[in-house]
C-alpha cells in the first residue's frame, strides 16, 4: 500500500515521482507514462534540491524558463500540464501553500523548420505507382494501406485477417501493436480510435488475396521486432525514386486526410475516419488545409454574389 508521508520540507522531485506511481501507473498508456517519468527527470535536473515549502510562482516560472531553453514552446506547454497535475495535488495535500502555476508564461526555443508532412494528389499517385506489390507481404503493402485508409502506424501493425470484412469492405480498428517495446497487442489511442474504416473495392480485393492462409489472429505486418525507422527508410527510397518530397509513414496519414478534405469530404467524416477524439483535434492538426479551403470558399461566395446582380 502506497502512503503519503510527505511534508512541506520534502523535495518536490520525490513527491512528483510518488504522484506518478500513485495516480498514473496503470491509468495512462505506456507512452504517456514514459513522458511523465521523463518530465520528472527534467524537474530533478533543474531543481534537485527544491523543497515543497519553497515552491512559489517565481520558482515555477524559473522551472519553465530553464526547460524552455532546450525545448519548443508547445513542448513547454505539454511539460506544464503534466507537472501542474502533481503541483495542484500537493496544494490539496497542504504541502504547497497556493497554486504557483497561475499566470505562467510559456517560452521556448525557435521551432525547427518543419518538413513537408503530406503529398498532393499527383505526388501520391507517383508514389503508389512506384510500389512493388508482389504476392509477398512487404512494407510496400503497409504504405499502400495507410495511404488509402489513414490508419496510424501502430493501428496498421495491429491488424489481423479477422479485422477485414471484405463483404462490407471495412477494416475494424480495435487494437494497436506496441512497436516501441515490442510487447504485442495494446489498446487503441483512445475510445474514438475504435472504429470501422471503409476501404475501396480495389484495396479489398488486393488484401483478400494477400492475407489468404494467414492465421486470423496473427498480425499481418509483424514478423519479429518492429521499428518504425525501417518502413520510414523504405518510404523515403520510394520518394527519392519519384522525385517527390520525403515524408514519413505518419505523413501518409496526413496525406490521406488532407486529400479527403480537398476533395470535399466533411471535417466530421475525416475526424471519424482518423479516429480522433474530437473534431477540435482534427481542426488543430489540419488548420493549414482548412485555411486554404476557406480561401477557396471565399472565391465561391464572391462568384455566387456576383451572379445575383
Amino acid at each position: 500500500m502506497i502512503t503519503n508521508n510527505f511534508t512541506c520540507n520534502d523535495l518536490f522531485k520525490d513527491y512528483f515521482s510518488f504522484w506518478i506511481k500513485l495516480y498514473k501507473e496503470g491509468a495512462v498508456r505506456s507512452v504517456t507514462l514514459e513522458k511523465y517519468h521523463n518530465n520528472q527527470k527534467h524537474v530533478a535536473r533543474i531543481f534537485p534540491k527544491l523543497k515543497m515549502k519553497d515552491f512559489d510562482r517565481n520558482v515555477y516560472q524559473e522551472l519553465l524558463n530553464q526547460y524552455a531553453l532546450t525545448h519548443e514552446r508547445q513542448t513547454v506547454i505539454d511539460f506544464h500540464h503534466q507537472v501542474k497535475g502533481a503541483i495542484l495535488d500537493a496544494v490539496d495535500d497542504g504541502l504547497i501553500d497556493c497554486d504557483p502555476t497561475r499566470k505562467a508564461i510559456f517560452k521556448g526555443k525557435a521551432p525547427r523548420e518543419k518538413k513537408q508532412k503530406y503529398l498532393n494528389q499527383f505526388e501520391l499517385h507517383n508514389l503508389l505507382e512506384d510500389l512493388d506489390l508482389t504476392t509477398e507481404i512487404t512494407w510496400d503493402w503497409l504504405i499502400l494501406l495507410i495511404a488509402k485508409t489513414g490508419l496510424r502506424f501502430s493501428e496498421a501493425l495491429g491488424l489481423t485477417p479477422a479485422d477485414f470484412d471484405f463483404a462490407r469492405q471495412t477494416i475494424s480498428v480495435n487494437k494497436t501493436w506496441d512497436y516501441k517495446t515490442n510487447t504485442g497487442f495494446q489498446p487503441t489511442k483512445n475510445r474514438s480510435s475504435i472504429r470501422k474504416v471503409q476501404m475501396d473495392w480495389q484495396l479489398g480485393m488486393q488484401f483478400q488475396q494477400l492475407i489468404r492462409g494467414i492465421d486470423d489472429n496473427k498480425p499481418i505486418f509483424v514478423n519479429g521486432p518492429v521499428c518504425n525507422s525501417t518502413p520510414n527508410k523504405w518510404l523515403a527510397r520510394h520518394c527519392k525514386n519519384c522525385g517527390i518530397p520525403e515524408i514519413s509513414i505518419h505523413g501518409l496519414r496526413h496525406t490521406h486526410a488532407s486529400l479527403l478534405m480537398f476533395a470535399g469530404v466533411s471535417l466530421a467524416s475525416v475526424s471519424r475516419r482518423l479516429g480522433h477524439s474530437s473534431i477540435t483535434t482534427t481542426q488543430k492538426v489540419y488548420v493549414h488545409v482548412i485555411s486554404e479551403l476557406e480561401n477557396q470558399d471565399n472565391d465561391l461566395v464572391m462568384r455566387y454574389l456576383s451572379s445575383l446582380s
